[in-house]
């Protein structure tokens, strides 16, 4: 194991630099370009775009939920690997218990499970997802028997 560990160090060591620069972005920064979320989320919602192209694969967003407000039922055909930045988030996933984000928490939802959300903090909540597949949330409706 060391020995491959070793030679993957060697190997990496040994590529060109990469030519695409480096970023950071904070949540409250004052140049993020903040979107509008699809028309089933809360109004005020927004999404900002930190690296990639939402049509294509590998994308990574911050998503603004107003304080007090719920993301209703929903599902990404992508996997998604959040990170709570701002606010307390109650999850919940279907088949399983809902789960309260606070800032500092990861979550993953697996592709297509269903999944709604409340921010139940008195600030907006902010999490930081990135999605595998191209970014989209489709609307989740239950029928009534």
């Amino acid at each position: 194991m060391l020995a491959s560990l070793l030679l993957s160090a060697a190997l990496a060591q040994s590529q060109p630099a990469s030519k695409e620069m480096a970023i950071t972005h904070h949540a409250s920064d004052a140049d993020l370009a903040w979107g509008a979320c699809p028309a089933f989320l809360p109004k005020g919602c927004g999404i900002a775009v930190l690296h990639g192209d939402p049509a294509k694969d590998n994308v990574d967003v911050f998503l603004k939920v107003p304080a007090k407000s719920t993301l209703p039922l929903h599902l990404h055909t992508s996997a998604e690997r959040m990170v709570l930045v701002a606010g307390e988030l109650r999850v919940t996933y279907d088949g399983q218990a809902a789960v309260t984000l606070k800032p500092g928490s990861y979550a993953y939802g697996p592709p297509k499970l269903p999944h709604s959300a409340l921010c139940t903090s008195a600030v907006a909540c902010v999490l930081f997802i990135a999605f595998e597949s191209p970014l989209d949330a489709v609307p989740v409706e239950r029928g009534t028997k």
